[in-house]
């Protein structure tokens, strides 16, 4: 019989596969309502995450070993050999034998006993000769990488490319494994040293960061909305290039501020704290339900001063601002260690979100008032999202000028930009894949 915690992670990991479901989404709900202890948890994280992080390396790896093609095996089958696998290659906790019996048992007990046998012959043959299969790098090094990072090789030729080998490679890298808990301290309500002993009087441990103030890393955290700390609205959790973001745009007490594509929130609950909770923040989003997230948290922190408004950032009518931040919507390639699944989206809309973003730009541009800034910024690596439409806007809109953006100690530009753009790079920076400009208007 398989253990709990193993077939958890396949119930989580076919809802990725067969209904896409956001990993993070999938996973969270199973083990919420789960009684798996801490350990089991922690196990089927790593095994969950460990797969799909791993997918094109995995499936590469079944199938030199297999005398059916990959696209004709059974989904089932198909998760539980990479779950086996995984287990073979990277869990060193785990035995070969105990990897192998185990996802035999998992595939008796899915209803699967036809394919036991094919799943025990390729595990076992994997298990004794115990070595990871890569494409032959002198026949393609874009194939090469792709299954080495289990990266699509689309991603891997424009990181390429656009930013060469040696920053390309770095960040496949950096890409893999599970990112840092990073968390916003909410200064309105407390402050990072209270909050530090509090946590860790919880027994949770927590880091101050080395790059911002009022930022926290934690470990051990486990669900973060268990902890009395989040549920006092004491923190929100928020990658520290996004903290970054609302830092260089330096929002003020008493201005008012529009975030066009608001939700979840968390820029806009730092930018409220940034203002000391004094001022008008407009939060924008498209859908409603997307709205309520974005005031559910502001509650929960005890922001006042932000108010939903529902529009379609490209098109719509907005209030007039001092400080505009324009978050679009992007392919997400610099936070692909959150979400693993979005490696391997059919279409990443590489080409054709471009256009929505600047369409997005240009109508946010509107709100800025004189002498205001505007903030452009996406959570991916692409130079036609990020630099490629920073720089049209400016082309086309001679009532703006570039604003040049303050780097904190430990923040470095690693790529060709000009003073108002930040590409950051998680191996060089600690962070998400993150890019940022700023402009004025005149």
């Amino acid at each position: 019989m398989a253990t709990a915690s193993r077939s958890a992670a396949f119930s989580a990991l076919m809802r990725v596969e067969k209904d896409g479901s956001y990993s993070n989404i999938a996973l969270d709900k199973l083990l919420a309502g789960s009684s798996l202890s801490g350990r089991d948890k922690a196990f089927c994280s790593k095994l969950f995450y460990g797969v799909l992080e791993n997918k094109l390396l995995l499936d590469y790896n079944i199938a030199v070993r297999s005398k059916i093609p990959l696209g004709e095996i059974e989904n089932a089958p198909l998760v539980m050999l990479r779950m086996g696998l995984y287990q073979i290659f990277f869990a060193d906790a785990v035995s070969n034998a105990a990897a192998v019996n185990e996802t035999v048992g998992l595939c008796r007990e899915a209803g699967f006993d036809r394919a036991a046998g094919f799943v025990n012959g390729i595990l076992r043959t994997a298990a004794k000769d115990g070595t990871i299969r890569l494409p032959d790098p002198k026949k393609g090094r874009n194939k090469y990488y792709s299954v080495k990072y289990s990266c699509p090789e689309e991603i891997i030729k424009l990181w390429r490319q656009s930013y060469g080998d040696e920053l390309a490679l770095s960040s496949l890298e950096a890409l893999s494994g599970r990112p840092p808990l990073c968390i916003r301290v909410n200064t309105l309500k407390t402050t990072a040293e209270k909050l530090k002993a509090s946590l860790e009087a919880s027994g949770v441990g927590a880091e101050y960061s080395d790059k911002l103030s009022n930022c926290l890393m934690l470990t051990g955290a486990g669900a973060v909305e268990q902890l009395a700390q989040y549920r006092e609205g004491l923190f929100h959790v928020q990658d520290t290039a996004s903290q970054l973001c609302c830092m260089m745009l330096a929002p003020r007490p008493d201005e008012t501020l529009l975030d066009v594509c608001a939700a979840p929130g968390g820029k806009t609950f730092t930018c409220a704290e940034l203002m000391d909770g004094k001022g008008r923040i407009a939060a924008c989003d498209k859908y409603s339900s997307r709205l309520g997230l974005v005031m559910s948290g502001a509650e929960r922190l005890g922001i006042s001063i932000v108010e939903a408004v529902a529009g379609d950032a490209a098109q719509s009518e907005f209030v007039q601002a001092d400080k505009v931040l324009c978050d679009v919507p992007c392919s997400g390639l610099g936070i692909i260690r959150r979400k693993p699944e979005l490696r391997y989206k059919k279409e990443l809309g590489l080409y054709q979100l471009p256009e929505i973003q600047y369409a997005i730009l240009c109508n946010a541009a509107r709100f800025v008032k004189s002498g205001g800034y505007l903030m452009y910024s996406t959570c991916t690596l692409n130079p036609a999202e990020n630099n490629g439409n920073a720089r049209r806007f400016l082309e086309a809109h001679g009532d703006f000028e570039p604003a040049a953006l303050k780097l904190p100690d430990g923040i470095e530009r690693k790529h060709t930009e000009t003073e108002n753009e930040l590409t950051l790079f998680p191996e060089k920076n600690g962070t998400d894949g993150f890019f940022i400009s700023l402009f004025r208007r005149k």
